[in-house]
C-alpha cells in the first residue's frame, strides 16, 4: 500500500512537471468541460421551464445537436489537419461564447423561442466537436510523446470532475438566476478558456500542405488510416461494436431501474453519482495502473471490467435494497471508463502521424457517436420483443465480445506506448 500511495503522489507531481504550456491547455480544457456540462443541463431546462416545450420539441432539441455532430464530425477532422490547432481552440471557445450568449440576450428582450434553442444546440455542438478534435490533436505537439499518457490522465481527471460538478453548478444557477441567465455564465466560461489557450507560448509546427486540397479525399485518407494500421483498426472495431451495445443501456437503463426494479428517481440519482465518483478515481489512477500492469493488460482489462459491470444490471432482482446493491456494484465499474478512454486516446495519439491526427480523431468520434443511436434503437426494439432484462444482458455480452478486437491484435503485447511515429503499421 505504501508503494502505491508513493506512486500516486509521483503521478500527480508528473502532471505538474509537464510544463506551463500544458497547464494552460489543462486549465482551458477544464473550464471548457465545465461549461459544456452546464450547457448540457441549462439548455433543456430553459426549454422545459421557460418555453414549456412539448415532448416532441424536446426530441427535436436533443436530435438537433446529435445530427450536427454526425454531419460535421468528419469535416472537422479534415479542417483541423489543414490548420494550426491552437487558433482553432481559441476560435471554438469564442464561438461558443457568442452562440450561448444568444439565449440570455433573447430572454432579456422577451424574444426567446424554441427556434433559438435549436440554433444554439446545433452551433454549440459543432463548435464543441471542433474543440475536442483539435485539443486531442494538439496535445502531442505540446508535450513529448512519452508524456502523452500522463497528459491524457490529467485531462481525463478534469473531464470527470466537470461531469460531477457541471450539472450541480447548472442546477444552482438555474435556481438562483433562471435557466436563460445561467447560460451567460456558460458563455463566460468559454471566454476564460479561450484566454487560457491564448496564453500558450510554445510554437506549433506548421500543418502539412497539399498542392490540391480536396475535402473528400482528405476525409477518405483519415478513414483509410484508421483501418490500415492494425492497432488503429483494433481501436475502431472495439469502439464500433461496443458503441452499438452501449446504446442498449442508454435507451433502457432508466426505464429498467424505475419501472422494473421499482427504484425512485432520487435513489437512482444517488446511484449514478456513485458512478461519477468511481470514474474520478479511475482517471486519477490510470497512469499508475499502466505502469504497474503494462499498457496492453490495463487497456484490455478496463474494457473487460466495463462489460462485466454491465452484466450486473440485468442480474438485479428482489427487494429495492438488493437491486440497489447490484446497480451500485455496476456503477463502481465506472472506475474502468476513464482508464479505457485514457488508454485509447493515448495510443491513438502516439501512433498517428501529426498530419492525420485530426482526421483519425474525428473518424473515431464519428464511429462511436454514429453507432450509439443505432444501438439505442435496436435495444428498444429487442426489449420490446424479449423484455428489458434480456436486452440488457445481450448488451453486456456484446460489450464483452467487442474486447476481442483488442485481445486478437498487437495491443495485448504492448508493455508501453509506442512513441515513435515510425512504429506505425501500414
Amino acid at each position: 500500500m505504501g508503494t502505491s500511495l508513493c506512486d500516486t503522489r509521483e503521478m500527480v507531481g508528473n502532471g505538474f512537471r509537464l510544463g506551463p504550456d500544458f497547464r494552460k491547455l489543462w486549465i482551458g480544457q477544464a473550464i471548457s468541460q465545465i461549461g459544456s456540462n452546464i450547457t448540457g443541463v441549462g439548455l433543456p431546462l430553459t426549454a422545459v421551464l421557460v418555453l414549456k416545450a412539448s415532448p416532441l420539441q424536446m426530441g427535436f432539441l436533443s436530435g438537433a445537436g446529435a445530427a450536427a455532430v454526425l454531419i460535421f464530425g468528419l469535416f472537422a477532422g479534415a479542417w483541423v489537419d489543414r490548420l494550426r490547432r491552437r487558433p482553432i481552440l481559441i476560435a471554438a471557445d469564442l464561438g461558443r461564447a457568442v452562440v450561448l450568449g444568444i439565449i440570455p440576450l433573447a430572454a432579456m428582450l422577451h424574444r426567446l423561442t424554441i427556434g433559438d434553442l435549436y440554433l444554439v444546440a446545433v452551433g454549440s455542438s459543432i463548435l464543441t466537436v471542433l474543440f475536442d478534435v483539435s485539443y486531442q490533436a494538439y496535445l502531442p505537439s505540446l508535450i513529448a510523446r512519452e508524456n502523452i499518457l500522463a497528459g491524457n490522465s490529467r485531462l481525463a481527471l478534469t473531464e470527470s470532475i466537470a461531469q460531477i460538478a457541471g450539472p450541480g453548478i447548472a442546477g444552482i444557477l438555474v435556481q438562483l438566476i433562471t435557466a436563460p441567465m445561467a447560460m451567460l455564465f456558460d458563455a463566460a466560461s468559454f471566454v476564460c478558456s479561450a484566454i487560457s489557450v491564448w496564453l500558450i507560448r510554445k510554437p506549433e509546427p506548421a500543418p502539412a500542405r497539399t498542392l490540391e486540397p480536396h475535402i473528400g479525399r482528405e476525409i477518405a485518407e483519415g478513414l483509410g488510416a484508421s483501418w490500415r494500421d492494425p492497432l488503429l483498426r483494433a481501436l475502431a472495431g472495439c469502439k464500433t461494436i461496443s458503441a452499438f451495445f452501449l446504446g442498449f443501456g442508454s435507451s433502457l437503463y432508466f426505464l429498467f431501474a424505475i419501472q422494473e426494479l421499482g427504484l425512485s428517481a432520487a435513489l437512482l440519482g444517488i446511484i449514478i453519482a456513485i458512478g461519477g465518483t468511481s470514474g474520478l478515481f479511475g482517471a486519477f489512477l490510470a497512469e499508475w495502473l499502466v505502469r504497474r500492469f503494462g499498457f496492453g493488460r490495463t487497456f484490455i482489462g478496463s474494457a473487460v471490467v466495463i462489460g462485466i459491470a454491465m452484466s450486473l444490471i440485468p442480474l438485479a432482482r428482489g427487494s429495492v435494497a438488493a437491486c440497489s446493491a447490484f446497480l451500485i456494484a455496476a456503477q463502481l465499474g465506472d472506475f474502468a471508463w476513464p482508464v479505457y478512454s485514457i488508454s485509447e486516446r493515448s495510443l491513438r495519439q502516439a501512433i498517428t502521424p501529426n498530419h492525420l491526427l485530426g482526421r483519425v480523431n474525428s473518424s473515431m468520434h464519428m464511429l462511436f457517436h454514429g453507432v450509439l443511436p443505432l444501438g439505442a434503437l435496436a435495444g428498444g426494439a429487442i426489449a420490446q420483443a424479449v423484455g428489458m432484462r434480456r436486452a440488457l444482458l445481450i448488451a453486456a455480452i456484446g460489450v464483452l465480445l467487442s474486447t476481442m478486437w483488442l485481445v486478437f491484435s498487437p495491443v495485448r503485447r504492448l508493455r508501453e506506448l509506442p512513441h515513435a511515429v515510425g512504429e506505425i503499421r501500414t
